[in-house]
């Protein structure tokens, strides 16, 4: 099923609404049976219920509704035994607040889990751009290498007898067009390391993946890989985090690139694909590097499992967290005749998915 946080944005209302219906008949049945029945201590469920939306002040509002409703219905009730009544309704009240509280305690340390996640893929994010470091260095000196060149050149220009007006723009328009192409490339740097809270946008996939694959040209070029896309045309957007997401396919080509670049022999070819049913977008990230037994391919989204010399085992992990979190799942499966294939899936906007468990 998709993750409870993404489903309660579009139930929410429904939720709020749910829940004072189902604290009113608690409180008609509490009120119109006899004090003997402890029928308050079903507020308990709609306390549990109400921790589901993240928010303590929710969680407080309904504790606090539930206890004045358990003191209003007893005073309202009109048969039964009033001292036993008031021994049911205390416990209730005792109910009441100890659910509130453990509500409190287990949406603070869930929150508490949330931010450990964030600064696990926040770290996550910088060591791999530390290690694309030599790449992005290549990226950048290419445009500030063309810059100079077109600089001198206006100068010449300017400095002939008479002055080349058109040559003189022309070679400003290549500084202008090489002075982008490099802030571009700190742009995607520094918003791939950008420490900001997750966010819900709708997403061009394909251009979020061709940014991506921007970042890693050099660096698949120092490993000798052979980069090959097939990305469809007709993408439908998808809402999602862009900077989670460009980490997830930033991980998985990274992975590849770096299982074919110790290879002696063979190809070193890598295929990021794309493609969508309607309902679904599919990423995947083929590369003919070593192919792993079907036992470490069950254990490769483990934490701190890694199937590289001193890897942290955290890449993959936290990628399968950020796609689960997005509502898709995650995969990956031998290439034949050699390497792996890693992708993942995800539901397009507007569409809901049935998460599998695999």
């Amino acid at each position: 099923m998709m993750r409870d946080r993404e489903r309660m944005r579009i139930e929410r209302p429904w939720l709020w609404l749910g829940l004072i219906v189902a604290m009113a008949a608690i409180f008609v049945a509490d009120t119109f049976t006899n004090l003997e029945i402890a029928v308050a201590v079903l507020y308990v469920a709609v306390i549990l219920i109400s921790a589901r939306f993240d928010r303590p002040a929710t969680v407080i509002w309904f504790g606090a509704a539930s206890a004045v409703l358990t003191v209003l219905s007893y005073l309202l009730t009109p048969r039964g035994i009033h001292e036993t009544g008031l021994v049911n309704g205390a416990l209730s009240l005792i109910a009441i607040g100890a659910t509130t509280y453990l509500a409190l305690q287990i949406e603070a340390a869930e929150a508490r889990v949330r931010q450990t996640q964030a600064e696990l893929a926040h770290m996550a994010r910088v060591t791999t751009m530390g290690e694309l470091t030599a790449s992005i260095a290549h990226e950048v000196s290419q445009p500030l290498a063309g810059i100079v060149a077109s600089g001198h050149a206006a100068l010449r220009w300017l400095a002939a007898t008479p002055p080349d007006a058109g040559e003189v723009r022309r070679a400003l328009e290549r500084v202008v067009a090489d002075a982008d192409r490099a802030g571009e490339v700190i742009g995607r740097v520094r918003n791939l390391v950008a420490k900001a809270p997750p966010s819900r946008n709708r997403l061009e996939l394909g251009v979020l993946i061709e940014e991506v694959l921007a970042l890693t040209r050099g660096e698949l070029r120092r490993s000798r890989v052979v980069l090959q896309t097939d990305l469809a045309d007709d993408l439908p957007q998808l809402l999602g985090d862009k900077v989670q997401l460009q980490q997830v396919v930033l991980n998985l080509v990274i992975n590849a690139a770096e299982a074919m670049g110790g290879l002696e022999t063979g190809p070193r070819d890598l295929l990021v694909g794309a493609a969508s049913d309607g309902r679904t977008i599919t990423v995947s990230v083929r590369d003919t590097g070593v192919s792993l037994p079907p036992a470490a391919i069950e254990q490769v989204f483990e934490a701190f499992h890694s199937t590289k010399p001193g890897g942290m085992g955290m890449g993959l992990a936290i990628s399968r967290s950020i796609v689960e979190a997005h509502g898709g799942t995650i995969y990956a499966a031998a290439n034949h005749p050699r390497g792996m294939v890693f992708g993942f899936t995800l539901p397009v906007a507007g569409a809901s998915v049935e998460r599998q468990h695999g």
